[in-house]
């Protein structure tokens, strides 16, 4: 076993996993969101969705990097399924109310769901599994064939609970946010949704000219 290779790896895909974990975008916004809303455990299960969205990714990445960077028509279209996705999300967080933090009955079956969308919806994604990790983990796999389970496996260990860990801090902090400030809060997440929409939208013409 290529030992420096693997560990080279992880340590990587823990780096990277960091950075994912803290920068904003769409995946952070919908986990403050949902923590706001439905508490800490809304705020996890939305966390968990890079488990379930990157996971096939990775796989699939590694045997399709390069016939997808000759398919800019793809993402395109998953661009704009995004952006229309985002802003009625967006819209959501102009209307919410304070919610009763003790109640029992917070239903937060959905938070997963939209964890799962948001990320399905985010061509950022994609462009960086099949453009970026996808040949890194296909090159590495030529030397050693656990190095590129090591580094998927410690990146998406490391944004999970980045993203978890802000959930918590996010949760600590509702118990003693007054009702402006919470409005306040998620009306900041609703700008943040339609801006990434329009991202999106801007990354899907810039694919759609490519796709030409």
């Amino acid at each position: 076993m290529e030992t420096d290779l693997v560990i080279g790896l992880a340590i990587a895909g823990v780096t990277l996993g960091i950075v994912e974990g803290v920068k904003p975008g769409p995946l952070l916004t919908t986990v403050i969101k949902e923590t706001l809303t439905n508490g800490f455990k809304g705020g996890i299960r939305a966390a968990s969705a890079p488990i379930f969205t990157d996971g096939p990714l990775i796989i699939l990445s590694i045997f399709v990097a390069g016939w997808i960077a000759t398919q800019p028509l793809i993402l395109c279209c998953i661009s704009l399924i995004g952006a229309v996705f985002l802003t009625r999300m967006g819209m959501e967080c102009f209307s919410l109310g304070l919610p009763e933090i003790d109640s029992e009955e917070v239903d937060i079956s959905k938070s997963f769901m939209r964890g799962i969308i948001t990320n399905l919806l985010n061509p950022s994604v994609y462009v960086f599994w099949f453009l970026v990790g996808g040949p890194i983990m296909a090159t590495a796999a030529d030397e050693e064939h656990f190095a590129p389970v090591a580094y998927a496996l410690s990146f998406l260990i490391s944004i999970v609970l980045v993203k978890i860990t802000i959930a918590y801090f996010f949760s600590k902090a509702k118990g003693n946010i007054s009702a402006e400030n919470y409005q306040l809060a998620l009306r900041i997440c609703g700008v943040a949704m339609f801006l990434f929409a329009i991202s999106f939208v801007y990354r899907a013409f810039g694919l759609w000219q490519n796709g030409f």
